[in-house]
């Protein structure tokens, strides 16, 4: 296939080129492939950005943001707020894409179908995930002036092996306001709940807004289910999970958290103290940016967190708001425990490692500097966004076991193994590849003009050093645990700059960091989510 294109890095360069506490670590890139765009057979053309995804019903669902048709000519046939998609043949082919609600609006000039999808339906009255009626009748006022907008902004969240949820930003969009401060304004989170049968993704809202808009965007970043933390209240059924939620400002990522059961209701929530390592009932203020009072100090615009079966803790995989194309990650430092809890201790708890299910260890354990993974190829149009990771791929144990039915046979508690026809099931190990995207710019411009796609790569890591355990230590005493996850190393790229300056190197970026950034200051020098870009001057 002339179109797949292999780099090899060579590991002795990559290794020198960083930080000793870098180089310590067990996460080595050893081979990326890059598989060129999505492809999308049923519609004439297609440009959208995003690019999220969940295993649901043993269907692989892909999520997007603002998408736009258009026929041969460039005449635009349809323009949404968000779409879904199925993987067609997740096994053979990774690339390729059904789409549902497409519309055959008759021929292009050279014969072949005009077709997109959800013609008819404009960015103002709807997509894949409903609007409700407030939202309808509020853009029908508007006449397109102004406009509601939802974005997925990241992947789901599987609750079971069949249906999974996600946080989803709810937006005001104004592409020419009076007051530039007014061009995107944050209304809140709204919750989702995803179904996957063969007919097509069927997505349900929950209620209206879960979170306000004032808020941090809780989950914009990603959302993670785990068992019944050690911590919760007593009077819960030990079978009760808790869902943890990762959530952007301008200086880095917030945790809350919340029992299964009570999703819908924030009064329920409760938001991590790192100063007093607990959770407490006071969210904490989006313009927060000493660290000390923040979760996870850094930069951060797109990313999946997510239990690696290959590294056996969890890693964190990608983009800074430095418009550099590049993935960087993370992953948690068992060997680097935070506080002193006698469950929790060096090792993983009881010194036993971690499951997927041991969702708390994000707030007993440490995050490993930042490293660099690989700087994508950015596209005509500028710098790469939206990178993300989806571990469904290549891996036969992306549900924790947890989530299949009650009396599941112990070799039924794996998965379908997808992306065979890259990389053989016979012989692999789960995790050690990972399928990356990320939304290139083939064309730059914003609403008027500009064309996205969804790029794909595959990223082999290394093999894990013969000792890991002293590898780990040895990454974690580089940087001395503290009551904060640990940031990134001197010399890092961290949001220490101005947030004007931030902002002057943002010309398109994530539905919920334009969220929670719009949420902190109102202005930006250039603001962008979906397929909307403003200049403030």
């Amino acid at each position: 296939m002339s179109w797949v294109r292999s780099i090899t890095f060579l590991i002795l360069l990559h290794v020198v080129s960083i930080p000793l506490s870098q180089a310590l670590s067990p996460i080595v890139v050893k081979n990326i492939t890059a598989l060129g765009p999505q492809l999308t057979p049923d519609v004439t053309n297609v440009s959208r950005d995003g690019g999220y995804s969940a295993m649901i019903n043993g269907n692989i669902v892909w999520l997007y943001d603002d998408t736009e048709c258009t026929d041969l000519e460039g005449n635009q046939l349809s323009f949404i707020s968000n779409t879904a998609a199925y993987a067609t043949q997740p096994s053979n082919n990774v690339s390729t894409l059904t789409d549902f609600g497409v519309v055959n609006l008759g021929t292009n000039s050279d014969g072949s179908p005009k077709t997109a999808i959800l013609a008819g339906t404009t960015v103002g009255t709807g997509g894949w995930i409903p609007f409700q009626q407030d939202e309808l009748d509020y853009n029908e006022q508007m006449k397109s002036r102004e406009r509601v907008a939802i974005w997925p902004g990241t992947s789901p969240t599987s609750i079971s092996t069949t249906q999974a949820f996600l946080y989803a930003p709810l937006v005001y969009v104004d592409s020419k306001p009076q007051d530039p401060s007014k061009e995107y304004q944050a209304r809140g989170m709204t919750l989702i709940t995803i179904m996957a049968p063969s007919s097509g993704p069927i997505a349900t809202r929950q209620g209206d807004i879960i979170i306000p808009g004032t808020e941090v965007a809780f989950g914009g970043f990603s959302t993670l289910l785990g068992s019944k933390s050690t911590d919760s209240a007593t009077d819960r059924d030990e079978g009760d999970l808790d869902v943890y939620l990762l959530g952007m400002t301008n200086f880095g990522l917030q945790l809350a958290r919340v029992g299964i059961n009570d999703l819908t209701d924030f009064g329920k929530y409760t938001f991590w103290n790192p100063q007093g390592l607990n959770f407490t009932t006071s969210p904490p203020e989006l313009s927060v940016s000493d660290s000390m009072q923040i979760y996870l100090s850094g930069s951060f615009s797109s990313g999946s967190v997510f239990y690696s079966p290959y590294f056996e803790t969890f890693i964190m995989v990608y983009f800074n708001k430095m418009v550099d194309s590049t993935f960087y990650a993370r992953y948690l430092q068992l060997a680097a425990p935070i506080g002193r809890d006698a469950t929790w201790v060096a090792g993983g708890k009881n010194g036993k490692g971690i499951v997927p299910e041991d969702v708390e260890a994000l707030t007993r354990y440490s995050w490993s500097p930042e490293q660099k993974l690989w700087a994508s190829p950015p596209g005509e149009g500028g710098f790469n966004y939206a990178g993300m990771a989806h571990p469904e791929y290549f891996n036969t144990q992306y549900y924790p076991k947890s989530l299949y039915p009650k009396g599941t046979s112990p070799k039924n508690l794996q998965n379908p193994w997808y992306g065979s026809s890259l990389v053989p099931q016979t012989g692999a190990v789960d995790g050690k590849n990972l399928l990356l995207s990320w939304t290139s710019q083939k064309v730059g411009g914003g609403t008027d003009n500009g064309i996205y796609e969804i790029l794909l790569a595959t990223l082999e890591f290394d093999d894990i050093p013969h000792d890991p355990a002293s590898t780990f230590s040895s990454a974690a005493a580089a940087s001395p645990s503290s009551a904060t996850p640990t940031g990134p190393p001197p010399g890092g790229k961290r949001p220490d700059e101005p947030a004007s300056w931030v902002y002057n190197k943002v010309e398109h970026g994530n539905a919920a960091l334009a969220f929670s950034l719009g949420s902190v200051l109102g202005y930006a020098s250039v603001l962008c989510a979906g397929f909307f870009c403003w200049r403030v001057i």
